[in-house]
């Protein structure tokens, strides 16, 4: 195997998109060289450069093939388009029997010369989010100026160029140069390989590793949080972009202004993060600290005494834009801003956030009694939900939606509850955030989920595949959680139901609510197969029959799958789907056997105790209804003795044609009567 190594070196590349270029870069790469049976890819990424390495066979082998073309006395078409297919001239054709053949030899080919005629097509067709071209005549494109080309085979380089035809400008060729920190190590120096280009970076003040360099960042922050008594907010999102912005990070820690300290420490934050990519930290009781950490890209002879002065200045700026919008936002009532959402649209079909905040109020009133919550409260959280959408602080901060509603509702005197349902409304908006634990924050969480989930089904914008432009799975999911986190008994169909009413005589036709509770129940599934947990259970449990209760329903499921681990659960699932199977083939023949058992037919012994057994089945029912599932499946396990039994002493085709039938009949009531607990039909394994 021979060492291939490329890097591609260029102007600072958005730090969003470099871990999808190296990505993009080993796929592309591995693909075009499929004939080096290339192994052992690895990606790199920074802001300058991207970079993969992998190892490759020496050389493609020479091969013959020989490939069957047309008929004889096919159109002449139909042999142009074989020829044209294979590069090949009639004269390389030859007959054998009724067909055209066509012997095809290839040479064999250098690792290195097919390098070097797929990598400039693969580079000419990246696919970057966005390219740009720049200088000459050259209609190459790339995400930033591309300066260097590093390409590699065992130390020797790879020649080629980037030039595409003879009036292409781009004169940019491979070689064994590249790059070192653009302040502390300028200018270019050779490589031999992935070893000398890492070692030789290292010393040029480069980490070419994202992960050595978060490491460095998050060390160095929490190093100096940690000197003051402070902790670091955690922002994975934020790390991953710093370290996309900096080759040499120097942690540095600045200081907020005392004027700006009695900012919302969640509008301090957030204008920290999106507009300078600073770090907000807090104090040992968890308030916002006056300080904020960053990560420069030089370490300056000062100790960086100027970078900070430079960034602190720029951060009194910010605050000051974020206090003009704090100071005129409570200027005005929350309550006065509802009007304004007339003229804000929510869904061009599914009209205004006006109009949608009608059918919250109502939803939530209506949901209110049977989370706890008082309708009053419910119906006045909903209300005031979308208020703080028109309001300055969260059009210049859209992440800060709800949250500044909470803060503008209790500057207004607004009740707790009400405030804090403003901001709990969104929540959960993803697995790292809590559900809603109040009732008011929880029956106005549900109707706007469910009023999404409503209204989206019914103009037809379901999920579909990997694609979700409206966040349903997610509001499902939201769903679930806050009802499973709260132990929640709720009628779902109902609910759906209602939100669904909110739309009569509208041109709005909602989906029946089966339709959703089944997506729910699909997302629920998802859950749980994340968990870890038997979701083909629930699945089996959910089609036994309509209860929408999830939390019974989850219930049910463990109690299910508890009796399955037990060898009576696993031998009871090997006698249904034996008794399963043999209807499906006898049912075929002459129709489904679903008549009543005659028990003076039951000749063998064995038979007679599995209807008797049946006959005290009904007991289920009634533990079922009381919702003792453990019960219940206790029950059930007592049919496992006398199936085994049966399938071991009776003939079930038996000769007699009215004794067949009623033992058909005797193995439909078992299938029916372990149905009524769950299909176990749907239970895999």
């Amino acid at each position: 195997m021979a060492a291939l190594f490329l890097e591609l070196f260029s102007e600072e590349i958005p730090a969003r998109m470099q871990a999808r270029a190296a990505d993009d870069l080993v796929r592309l790469l591995t693909e075009a060289l499929a004939a080096l049976n290339p192994t052992d890819a690895t990606p790199f990424f920074g802001p300058r450069r991207i970079a993969c390495a992998m190892q490759v066979t020496a050389l493609v082998e020479a091969s013959s093939t020989t490939e069957r073309g047309p008929r004889a006395n096919a159109p002449e078409q139909a042999l142009a388009g074989f020829l044209r297919k294979h590069n090949a001239e009639r004269d390389a054709l030859r007959r054998e029997g009724d067909y055209w053949v066509l012997d095809k030899k290839a040479e064999a080919v250098s690792a290195s010369t097919l390098i070097a005629s797929v990598v400039p097509q693969l580079l000419r067709r990246f696919p970057w989010p966005k390219s740009m071209r720049w200088g000459g005549s050259s209609n190459f494109v790339w995400v930033r100026p591309l300066r260097r080309i590093v390409c590699l085979l065992d130390g020797a380089i790879v020649p080629f160029d980037l030039r595409d035809g003879a009036d292409d400008g781009h004169g940019l060729t491979s070689g064994n140069l590249t790059e070192g920190h653009r302040f502390h190590a300028p200018g270019a120096f050779a490589v031999t390989g992935v070893d000398d280009w890492r070692a030789g970076l290292a010393a040029r003040h480069v980490l070419v590793d994202v992960a050595d360099r978060k490491r460095a960042i998050a060390d160095g922050i929490a190093a100096l949080a940690s000197a003051k008594g402070l902790s670091v907010v955690d922002d994975p999102g934020l790390l991953d972009e710093v370290a996309g912005l900096v080759e040499r990070p120097v942690p540095l820690l600045g200081r907020i202004a005392a004027e700006h300290m009695d900012l919302p420490p969640e509008v301090m934050q957030v204008s920290m993060r999106v507009n300078q990519r600073y770090f907000a930290m807090r104090t040992a009781d968890g308030k916002a600290a006056p300080y904020f950490a960053f990560a420069a890209n030089v370490a300056a002879d000062d100790g960086g005494a100027a970078i900070i002065a430079g960034n602190e200045r720029v951060l009194r700026a910010r605050f000051s834009d974020a206090r003009h919008f704090w100071d005129l936002d409570r200027k005005a009532l929350l309550e006065s801003r509802i009007p304004s959402l007339g003229h804000v649209t929510f869904q061009a079909k599914l009209g205004t956030q006006g109009e949608r905040v009608v059918r919250l109020r109502r939803l939530a009133g209506i949901v209110a009694p049977q989370v706890g919550a008082g309708p009053a409260l419910a119906e006045r959280a909903a209300e005031l939900a979308k208020a703080d959408l028109v309001a300055g602080m969260v059009g210049e901060f859209p992440e800060l939606q709800g949250v500044m509603g909470r803060y503008y509702a209790l500057h207004d005197g607004e009740p707790a509850e009400v405030a804090d349902a403003i901001r709990d409304h969104y929540a959960p908006r993803g697995p790292g955030e809590g559900a809603p634990a109040s009732p008011v924050s929880i029956a106005v969480a549900l109707a706007d989920k469910l009023d999404q989930l409503v209204g989206f089904f019914a103009i037809g914008e379901k999920p579909s595949g990997a694609g979700d432009p409206y966040a349903l799975r997610r509001a499902a999911l939201g769903i679930i959680r806050i009802i499973r986190e709260n132990g929640l008994r709720l009628p779902l169909l109902a609910l759906i139901g209602a939100a669904g009413d909110a739309y009569a005589g509208t041109s709005v036709e909602p989906v029946p609510p089966a339709e959703i509770l089944e997506f729910l129940a699909d997302r629920l599934r998802v859950q749980l197969r994340a968990e870890g947990a038997r979701h083909d259970v629930l699945t089996a449990v959910f089609a036994a029959g309509s209860d929408d209760d999830i939390v019974r329903l989850l219930a049910r499921a463990d109690a299910v799958a508890a009796l399955l681990v037990g060898a009576d659960g696993a031998n009871l699932m090997t006698a249904y789907r034996r008794a399963a199977n043999i209807l499906r083939i006898e049912d075929r023949k002459d129709g489904p056997h679903t008549g009543s058992v005659d028990p003076a037919r039951c000749r063998e012994q064995a038979e007679i105790d599995l209807n008797h057994a049946l006959d005290g089945m009904h007991d289920v029912d009634r533990l079922l209804g009381a919702e003792d599932f453990a019960g219940a499946m206790g029950v059930m396990s007592n049919l496992r003795a006398p199936l085994d039994a049966f399938f071991e002493k009776v003939t079930v085709n038996a000769p007699e044609p009215e004794l067949r039938r009623n033992r058909l009949h005797l193995l439909h009531r078992v299938r029916s009567t372990m149905d009524r607990v769950a299909d176990f039909s749907r239970i895999e394994g």
